[in-house]
């Protein structure tokens, strides 16, 4: 790694990704937005990465250059397309190794070893690398080479269980829950590892559980069984803490608003704003406890005050109060957000094969190192010269004839 001061917090850094799926490529955009060199292997067109076959595509055209999906979680990154069975691809990936600090996958357990790359053979050709690897369950244990993706993990961890309400079936989280908790986990877990390198020149291996980072965003749960014995279970939208607290309809189709009344004061505000004093001056209403025995009463009777309202309008009336609120946001919504627009957070980058096309950036600012996202989610195989060339130094001769050997797939 460059030690000199570079314009972002990562510049310098080098980063191979075998990344698979969710979690592993997600590590490795936001090293890449704070100027890390990303190069994500992928298998050609006989094995590609399973992202770039995930909906939605661009102007709904399915192809391996035109999925939103892949898109989010590649830019920034450079593609180069290997057949690792064949011996000069299993070359180039180990040359790769040697010139980069990180080495991150997210294969199951085992299969890195299979292809000839886990962590005690590329310590052969660079022993200060850090290799970090990304699975369901980690590396070890009973189940730790039990198949999975993220769908069946946040199951597996907890979240089906508490999402949905009391007297229906579980309700599934949307997504691979988990595979958006892990990565976060995973870059702190990297810059740990550099900087223990940085003080003795030594690499490691970094084994990430995705199913135990899942588990810390359950902590309070499992630290209220582990105390008073209580299992957390589904409970819709209620809180034990405040009523009312629920979403209610607004104008419009499918505009809804979040309400939550924390506070016998704020109750009183509430009614306020409703212009129902009765309700206020009722004693079944004036503490929480009486109010949550007549739960569902109240929403009823808010519900009926709402759908007269814009989400926006009493989003902006009850916040004024000191109610907390907030519109039930949809993806149109997010990208008309004043705040977010103020921030930048979303960056529209011309991509080759999709045109404009919009990217998160990163959700945090750095003073003196701003991230950002610096080019498109690269095509199939886009880099596969200027990775060779310039990252490899390879002769115009050699680059030529591993194209006709085919190890570019």
């Amino acid at each position: 790694m460059n030690q000199s001061r570079g314009r972002e917090a990562l510049e310098g850094l080098k980063v191979v990704d075998f990344g698979w799926f969710v979690a592993g490529p997600m590590m490795t955009k936001f090293l890449a937005d704070n100027g890390a060199t990303v190069v994500l292997v992928e298998g050609g067109l006989s094995k590609v990465q399973a992202l770039r076959t995930g909906s939605p595509f661009k102007d709904k055209k399915p192809g391996v250059n035109r999925s939103g999906y892949f898109a989010m979680y590649a830019s920034g990154k450079y593609s180069i397309t290997l057949n690792l069975s064949h011996p000069r691809g299993l070359d180039i990936a180990m040359r790769l190794v040697a010139w980069a600090d990180v080495v991150a996958e997210s294969f199951r357990p085992g299969v890195m070893k299979e292809l000839g790359l886990d962590y005690d053979r590329l310590k052969t050709v660079n022993p200060s690398v850090i290799m970090v690897s990304s699975t369901n369950q980690g590396q070890t244990g009973p189940q730790a080479r039990q198949p999975g993706v993220g769908t069946q993990l946040v199951s597996l961890a907890g979240f089906t269980e508490i999402t949905g309400w009391p007297d229906r079936v579980p309700a599934q989280p949307f997504g691979a829950y988990t595979d958006v908790i892990a990565p976060r986990f995973g870059v702190v877990a990297i810059l740990a590892a550099l900087d223990y390198r940085r003080r003795t020149g030594k690499g490691q291996y970094i084994d990430l559980s995705q199913y135990e980072a899942g588990i810390q965003f359950l902590a309070p749960a499992a630290l209220d069984y582990s105390v008073n014995g209580r299992v957390l279970k589904r409970a819709g939208n209620e809180c034990p803490y405040a009523c009312p607290h629920n979403v209610y309809p607004c104008v419009g189709e499918d505009r809804w608003c979040a309400i939550a009344v924390f506070s016998d004061q704020e109750w009183q505000e509430l009614c306020r704003l409703m212009e129902r004093p009765e309700l206020g001056q009722d004693p079944k209403f004036s503490t929480l406890g009486s109010r949550k025995q007549s739960e569902e009463y109240l929403d009823q009777i808010i519900g009926s005050w709402t759908r007269s309202h814009r989400a926006e309008e009493l989003m902006d009336k009850l916040q004024s109060a000191g109610i907390a609120a907030g519109v039930v946001s949809n993806g149109r919504d997010l990208r008309e957000d004043s705040q977010l627009k103020y921030r930048h957070h979303f960056w529209v980058i011309d991509h080759p094969e999709m045109g404009p096309h919009s990217y998160d950036g990163p959700p945090y600012l750095l003073s003196k190192t701003p991230a950002s996202v610096k080019r498109s989610a690269p095509c199939l195989g886009e880099h596969n010269e200027f990775v060779c060339r310039e990252f490899l130094e390879m002769s115009d001769e050699e680059f030529l004839d591993l194209i006709e050997t085919g190890v570019f797939d």
